[in-house]
């Protein structure tokens, strides 16, 4: 709730970040005279201490960018074009419901397609609480699969740990070794790096171990430059390190583990020596850090969302997961692997499934340009929020060519004007974070977040909520479940038994901004048991088995890392798009200061691949392969080796060169598990523009 200060007159208004980082910081938005004036990280909150990132200190600013969408619109131009004519809501969802009207009585329900993405990650506006999915199941639409994000590191996670959840990463400030593995933590979830530093105020040793040499890892103790997609061989390497020096616990083993002896075997076949060929690391410095592994306890590893985008990053995650099983480390606080805490929030959205007239199909979001290109059953409604696939998503070029379907009819709800905006037949206005209500869970950390609005919406925008309220009036629906308020979704998210729970209200979140779960302070997870069948941390699956996959945890390389360079044709560089530091996913991409930072898109090229190719430092280069292109600024730089190129994501295509972006050159193609995305798994040549 707005608090008034006395001092200065003005309102300060609680809230939370809703962007896709696992920081979800506390914030504090002050008002007056009914316009936001200044927004700062809350410095009452543990985690967020006052401190917002680069990209959200700018978001009053981005709230209030002259490009905002403001109106509904109808599109008057050639699709893609970005031409639109002001319209009323009235006209708006009169339009709406007559076309979905149509196609309902045409093709089904299933030829909806209720497109949700990350923008938001909130529970009653986000994809956490699958905002709309009650609409959605009245018309009978296509399920979406949100897959884009964590989906094959949480698959793995949950064949060894049977959840993605772990480590509290509050606790990393007690671990005495910490593995930074495939994380960029003073980009991507900057505040964990307070509790890193607290841990080496008291000795901890901070390892980073990403094929970049990121901001993180040149903070760290120690880079390890690993080839990109051999994460679980460097895993079985260190532990044949571990159990080389008999530092296996063994108690734990017993105890708290299945399928050691099977493990063990997988392990032995990967001593250093041959993890040094699979991961282009030197053999010494895999030896030892797999002795300080041995003797350090407790150890603390830190894993994210980049170290799965390939095509063995589930297997990679549920290798990684292993370690702490060998080592014990779960018995301390400090100890074990944190990749999303987003599992420990009981919070559980009611969707109303049963409001499905019938069983219907799922539809995979990192598959877009598939989906709409089914022609079995046909997407007829293709309708887009909290996304911008056309940015963001794989094989922009097969989705740019989908969208311009002139039968396909395209719903997009937004705050700018994004090239997916561009192929819109219909725009909604939509409201921004300190606009709307919403409640939050970090995948960062322990803590519940409300969020309540600061000022009113600008112009005709609405929630995402309200939204799909008024939609449903106007197509006569009578669900009374379909008119619930933001404050009745809140309160029934919050309706349970579950003693992580206990004593949180809404009341309570409404009035202080922010609580912790009620666990153990520290938190030290698995103390009464794994939720696996087995109710053990699970080095053998029978489920994975039965689903095809290995049964005992170990490497499955990424595509890249299988395929030998003399196999890969016209192709030979591996390409990675790591997270930009001013933008996030393609959120801030218009934003006139942040471009100014992030400059024009760049690749990075070791100094030998760009001699190879006689290209100079700075040069307008064009990355290629048979997917797409995408023109960028050369950086020859020796923060990637020889063999990789790195290109940072975020990058509007329209307001790049040539109009395309990194995902024009990844293919639409699936992880090992959960069908997660291949961001880090893709071969490119780079030549002059």
């Amino acid at each position: 709730m707005a608090r008034l200060d006395d001092m200065s007159g003005e309102l300060k208004v609680l809230g939370a970040c809703p962007l896709d980082c696992p920081d979800t910081c506390s914030w504090v938005v002050r008002v007056k005279d009914g316009k936001a004036v200044s927004l700062r990280g809350n410095p009452e909150h543990p985690y967020t201490r006052g401190a917002l990132c680069v990209k959200v200190n700018r978001y009053l600013e981005h709230a209030e960018a002259p490009d905002r969408i403001l109106y509904p619109m109808r599109r008057v131009g050639p699709k893609g074009s970005g031409r639109f004519e002001r319209i009323t809501w009235d006209e708006a969802l009169d339009e709406i419901s007559a076309r979905l009207t149509a196609i309902i009585d045409e093709f089904g329900g299933e030829a909806i397609w209720p497109y949700q993405g990350t923008g938001t990650l909130g529970y009653i506006q986000g994809e956490v609480g699958e905002s709309g999915r009650r609409l959605w199941n009245a018309l009978g639409a296509s399920r979406h699969d949100l897959n884009i994000c964590a989906r094959a590191g949480n698959d793995g996670l949950r064949l060894t740990n049977g959840t993605p959840s772990g480590m509290d990463p509050e606790t990393f400030a007690l671990s005495r070794l910490i593995l930074l593995w495939g994380t960029n933590t003073l980009t991507s979830g900057h505040h964990l790096w307070k509790f890193v530093q607290d841990a080496r105020k008291s000795g901890a040793h901070v390892v980073a171990i990403d094929p970049i040499r990121t901001r993180t890892a040149e903070q760290a103790d120690e880079h390890l430059p690993i080839r990109p997609g051999t994460d679980a061989a460097l895993a079985l390497g260190l532990l044949h390190v571990v159990v080389e020096e008999g530092a296996e616990d063994r108690d734990y083993l017993e105890n708290h583990t299945v399928g050691w002896d099977e493990f063990k075997a997988e392990i032995m076949k990967y001593p250093p020596s041959r993890v040094a060929e699979i991961t282009g690391l030197p053999e010494e410095s895999i030896r030892a850090l797999g002795l300080r592994l041995a003797r350090t306890r407790p150890t603390g590893i830190r894993a994210t969302m980049g170290i799965q985008r390939h095509s063995g990053g589930g297997s990679a995650m549920r290798t990684i997961a292993c370690i702490p099983g060998v080592t014990g480390d779960w018995r301390h606080p400090g100890g074990g692997v944190a990749y999303s805490t987003s599992a420990s929030f009981p919070l559980y959205a009611d969707t109303r499934d049963d409001l499905l007239p019938k069983p219907v199909r799922k539809l995979t979001m990192t598959r877009l340009a598939d989906g709409l290109s089914n022609t079995g059953l046909p997407v007829k409604c293709l309708w887009v929020y909290g996304a911008n696939p056309l940015g963001s998503t794989s094989d922009q070029n097969r989705i740019r060519r989908a969208m311009a379907r002139d039968d396909l009819f395209t719903v997009v709800m937004e705050q700018f004007p994004t090239d997916t905006v561009d192929y819109a037949d219909i725009v909604l206005p939509a409201t921004t974070q300190i606009e709307h209500i919403d409640l939050h869970a970090g995948y960062g950390h322990m803590y519940l977040m409300w969020n309540e609005p600061a000022v009113s919406p600008p112009g005709e925008c609405l929630s995402t909520t309200e939204t799909f309220r008024r939609l449903a009036r106007h197509m006569g629906l009578t669900e009374p479940a379909l008119y619930d308020s933001d404050l009745e979704l809140a309160a029934q998210l919050l309706d349970s038994d579950d003693p992580a729970l206990a004593g949180i209200t809404l009341d309570r979140l409404r009035k202080e901004g922010w609580a912790r779960l009620a666990v153990a302070d520290p938190f030290v997870p698995f103390t009464g048991g794994f939720p696996t069948p087995s109710g053990r941390l699970e080095f053998v699956s029978d489920r994975a088995e039965a689903a095809g996959l290995p049964r005992v945890a170990g490497y499955v390389p990424s595509m890249t890392a299988r395929t030998p360079v003399s196999e890969r044709g016209p192709y030979p560089l591996t390409l990675v798009t790591p997270a930009s530091h001013t933008f996030l996913n393609t959120t801030f991409g218009n934003n006139a200061e942040l471009r100014r930072r992030a400059k024009a898109p760049r690749v990075l090229v070791s100094e030998r691949d760009a001699a190879d190719r006689e290209l100079t430092d700075g040069q307008t280069v064009r990355v290629f392969n048979a997917h797409g292109e995408f023109t960028a600024e050369l950086e020859i730089s020796d923060r990637v080796r020889p063999g990789v190129v790195a290109a940072p994501k975020g990058h509007w295509p329209k307001l790049s060169p040539g109009g395309g972006n990194v995902n024009a050159v990844v293919e639409e193609r699936d992880a090992d598990l959960g069908r997660g995305p291949v961001y880090h798994d893709n071969f490119v040549q780079i030549s002059p523009a």
